[in-house]
């Protein structure tokens, strides 16, 4: 299969490199000159295109949309119309009624639709879900997530759509659900009314509660996630050196009832070592004619209207309890 990347800025060219490692690089459309032609010189196999017009005519197996997230819509809407097998960056659109047409008209086209939800793909992540499902754990019971770190600062989009919708679908995945309570409050430091720092209470069915913090003004990097159940506790830091799950032996027991601090060893989870970028882009390809099952575009719609109800209460300052 050849895929064409449209957009090669940072993530965008993360998406080149690793489409090209995989022999899988067809095309790159990018409309600064200057831009096309420097990466031109680095990736000869692909073809090279200023306009997105030029590359859709050219008739790639697939393409991969990394452009800013206010293009989402109408470039995608431009894709899928066609026919097209399309993944978008994350966020699929900015509101749930433009997220909401990409999905219909997908449906329509019979088109496959992804969202760009990379962290789905990554190992650690499989192997977690892979834990709650088996049991290791227990019921699940409570989920939180820490996503900070020291810029980049944005202006035109909070921290809270840049960070959050890794967590929320990661969540949505986990519990294979999607939340009934949606509760959320920050502050905003750096530029009035554009939130640095958010923390976002989401309830699931069967009294699965979680929380995402998630902070560009922080003076370190973490990148965590801790999972509570009812027979054992995981963590897991992917800014970590190791980058280890570890599964915690530990719990409540009642002794007559009387709750008992219960205290086990704690043991190492291995997992593969694999790039979530590249798993993400083989299943695309390889979903080219199946359904599309992680990181779907329906997936994709509802952690955009997980995002706008959130955003909605920061905005008015209001904490529903």
């Amino acid at each position: 299969m050849k895929i064409c990347v449209i957009g090669a800025g940072r993530w965008g060219r993360n998406h080149i490199r690793t489409l090209s490692k995989l022999g899988n690089l067809g095309g790159i459309v990018e409309s600064h000159p200057t831009t096309l032609a420097e990466i031109g010189k680095t990736y000869t196999e692909a073809q090279l295109f200023d306009n997105l017009n030029d590359a859709i005519i050219n008739g790639f197996d697939g393409y991969v949309l990394a452009t800013p997230a206010e293009t989402h819509y109408p470039l995608g809407k431009q894709l899928i119309e066609r026919g097209l097998h399309t993944l978008i960056e994350k966020p699929l659109a900015l509101n749930p009624v433009e997220a909401t047409d990409l999905v219909e008209l997908s449906i329509k086209h019979n088109v496959n639709l992804m969202v760009g939800h990379v962290l789905l793909f990554h190992p650690a992540i499989q192997k977690i879900k892979e834990l709650i499902d088996s049991g290791k754990i227990g019921k699940l019971q409570y989920i939180y997530s820490n996503r900070l770190n020291l810029g980049t600062v944005r202006v035109h989009e909070n921290v809270f759509w840049s960070f959050a919708p890794h967590d929320i679908s990661i969540f949505n995945y986990f519990t294979n659900d999607l939340p009934i309570n949606i509760n959320s409050f920050g502050g905003a430091f750096i530029k009035e009314g554009n939130h640095d720092t958010t923390i976002t209470y989401l309830e699931y069915p069967h009294n699965i509660k979680t929380h995402i913090f998630v902070s560009w003004l922080h003076p370190f990097k973490e990148h965590r996630i801790v999972l509570i159940g009812s027979n054992g506790m995981i963590s897991f830091e992917d800014s970590s050196k190791n980058k280890d799950i570890l599964y915690y032996e530990k719990g409540i027991d009642w002794k007559d009832g009387i709750p008992i601090t219960k205290s086990g060893p704690t043991e190492i989870i291995h997992y593969d070592s694999k790039m979530p970028l590249e798993e993400e882009l083989k299943y695309f390809m390889n979903h080219s004619s199946s359904k599309v099952e992680i990181a779907s575009g329906e997936n994709g719609l509802e952690v955009v209207k997980i995002l706008a109800n959130a955003s909605n209460i920061l905005k008015e300052d209001i904490v529903y309890v």
